[in-house]
């Protein structure tokens, strides 16, 4: 991994929500994280950078993959320990097949992000396979289940072939990689009280 420090932007979900291709979609790059029919197919952490300080990370998906059980552990540690254990992580991307969304891991993934204090955002995957209208109920339902996971979580539809939800999905990113950090701004409002006092 690069030294930790910058911005990174992680991109998780199950192994056949479609994380490879949003990550195309967003850079505009066809073949940037390689897709395949076959789940699993992400089996490191892949780092394509952005500027010299922002990062994207395409983490390996977790649950159903055709892969040796050994293997899949051996990428369950790996996900576990960045996302435990690296500072410059400021969000997480975190991708769900609209039709099959909140599935455990997937809640569990929430859950551990949440109590991190990370910036989350789920986005529902292969959007375009719902008519407009499920699409609106699943994305109300979702909406309202993340609530349980506290205010720093946004929910969109998102299709990478139809491009629903890129331009969201954008304007969340780079308002992450923008704003302040919460606790640089503590930390600087504690050194101003400081200087006054």
């Amino acid at each position: 991994m690069p030294e930790d420090e910058g911005i990174e932007i992680a991109f998780a979900g199950r192994s056949n929500a479609g994380k490879s291709s949003a990550l195309n979609a967003l850079t505009r790059q066809k073949r940037l994280a390689k897709t395949s029919s076959t789940p699993g197919r992400t089996q490191l952490i892949n780092v394509f950078n952005v500027t010299d300080d922002v990062r994207l990370i395409d983490l390996p998906g977790y649950g159903y993959a055709k892969v040796p059980i050994a293997v899949r552990n051996k990428w369950q540690k790996a996900l576990g320990e960045y996302l435990q254990a690296r500072a410059c992580l400021k969000g997480l991307v975190v991708l769900m097949d609209i039709r099959h969304p909140l599935k455990d891991l997937d809640q569990q993934m929430l859950g551990w992000a949440a109590e991190s204090g990370l910036q989350i955002l789920v986005a529902l995957t292969k959007a375009d396979k719902l008519s407009q209208s499920e699409r609106s109920k699943t994305l109300r339902k979702v909406r309202e289940a993340c609530l349980y996971f506290g205010e720093n979580v946004e929910v969109i539809a998102f299709s990478s072939t139809r491009g629903f939800g890129l331009p969201e999905m954008e304007s969340v990113i780079t308002r992450w990689c923008t704003e302040p950090n919460p606790i640089d701004s503590e930390e600087l409002d504690s050194d101003t009280s400081d200087e006054q006092a």
